[in-house]
């Protein structure tokens, strides 16, 4: 190994990294359609007492993750006061919450789209409920993932229509944050499918798309999910690097992925690695400065051991490849490939300041077969990405 190899002295995550996991995570039960659970169910506050114990920043949850469906106010009351003293003990932070619209039998439909007005006042309400919370704990970013919001028969759902009862309910919530003062963002999470045949929403792409239609564009962004862009074939750390460019990455869900198949929750890493190299040396490099956030789920085999290994190992992955990646950025043979591969000239204006089309040569001017025989050495460059991935520089 050259001497540029980094030599790591603590890979133990610290609640500066920023570090944080869903209830849900940890707690699931590994219950799946075709098995029953295989772990008992967890209390939200061991979550966060052990999560703490390894390092993590904060927890996020759903509001039936803490409030089982159906509570009257007063065990509200008692599972939220229990909830808040666990995180007063530990110093954990919840930066995030969100609200479960998609298991209870009321949402089959939908819950902002369902064709039953009922239900879609029903849904409002109850976000509404739980942004209350929210600005309690103290909690910056809400998000929405609608994984009801959609159909499996195309005669099923007029989508226009759908589409203008989503912008309402986002309006609606909108104007909640602002009158009741409270600085929430939200952040819609795309997924092309899984539980609906097709959901709406589907990418980054689509969520882009939809945010400029709304009443209040500036309050809402995304929280786009690994496997989710993987589910649709789409590179992950593209649709990162657009998310940025239009400033609307309020937060990041990591998690691995193995190809276009169902939703797998696998640690973060335990699938594209290679991609998760480059997603974690974009979100370094380019400043990202929310939660790195992993919504994971541990394998159905697990024991109660087996979870809490897991959940390290999200972040030892995490810190790993951030250390990777900075070294690989270092390296002076990888800054040389580099300029070899005019990384930085494409950062420079096609058109110099000043000039317009009319400045542009004329196409019988340009020696295109000259400039075509140049190559960029781009299979060098990545290649040097493997190495310092792989530990050998």
């Amino acid at each position: 190994m050259s001497d540029l190899t980094p030599q790591p002295s603590d890979l133990t995550p610290q609640p500066s990294d920023h570090f944080t996991f869903g209830l849900w995570t940890v707690g699931w039960q590994a219950r799946d359609p075709f098995g029953d659970a295989t772990r008992p169910p967890l209390d939200p506050v061991e979550s966060v007492e052990r999560l703490s114990e390894l390092g993590a920043y904060g927890v996020t949850f759903h509001d039936d993750d803490l409030i089982p469906f159906g509570s009257d106010d007063a065990a509200r009351t008692q599972h939220i006061d229990r909830f808040k003293a666990a995180l007063a003990r530990t110093g954990m932070q919840v930066p995030m919450m969100t609200t479960n619209l998609f298991s209870h039998p009321i949402f089959k439909d939908g819950a902002f789209t369902s064709n039953d007005r009922q239900v879609r006042r029903y849904a409002i309400a109850k976000v509404m409920r739980n942004l209350d919370l929210a600005a309690d704990l103290g909690a910056s970013i809400y998000v929405m993932w609608g994984g009801r919001e959609g159909a499996e028969v195309d005669s099923a759902k007029d989508i226009r229509a759908a589409l203008d009862r989503y912008k309402e309910a986002v309006d609606v919530l909108c104007q909640y944050v602002i009158d009741q003062g409270y600085g929430i963002r939200f952040a819609l999470e795309p997924k092309p499918n899984e539980p609906r045949g097709d959901i709406l929403l589907p990418t980054v792409g689509h969520g882009l798309g939809f945010i400029e239609q709304l009443q209040y564009p500036d309050m809402v962004g995304l929280n786009p999910e690994v496997g989710h862009e993987q589910m649709s074939g789409l590179n992950f750390m593209h649709g990162i690097a657009q998310a940025l460019w239009s400033g609307k990455l309020f937060h990041i869900d990591l998690n691995g992925q193995r190809g276009i198949k169902y939703d797998q929750d696998l640690v973060f890493g335990h699938g594209d690695l290679i991609n998760a190299f480059f997603l974690v040396d974009l979100l370094e490099s380019a400043g990202y400065d929310g939660m790195r956030h992993f919504d994971y789920k541990p394998l159905r085999t697990e024991d109660m051991d087996g979870v809490w290994a897991s959940a390290a190992s999200n972040m030892r992955t995490y810190l790993l490849l951030r250390e990777r990646a900075a070294s690989f950025r270092a390296d002076p043979k990888v800054q040389e490939a580099m300029e070899r591969s005019r990384i930085a000239e494409l950062r420079q204006p096609t058109l110099a300041p000043g000039e317009t089309y009319r400045d542009l040569p004329a196409v019988d001017e340009v020696d295109a077969d000259a400039i075509g025989e140049a190559g960029y050495g781009f299979v060098a460059l990545q290649q040097l990405a493997i190495d310092h991935l792989l530990g050998a520089r």
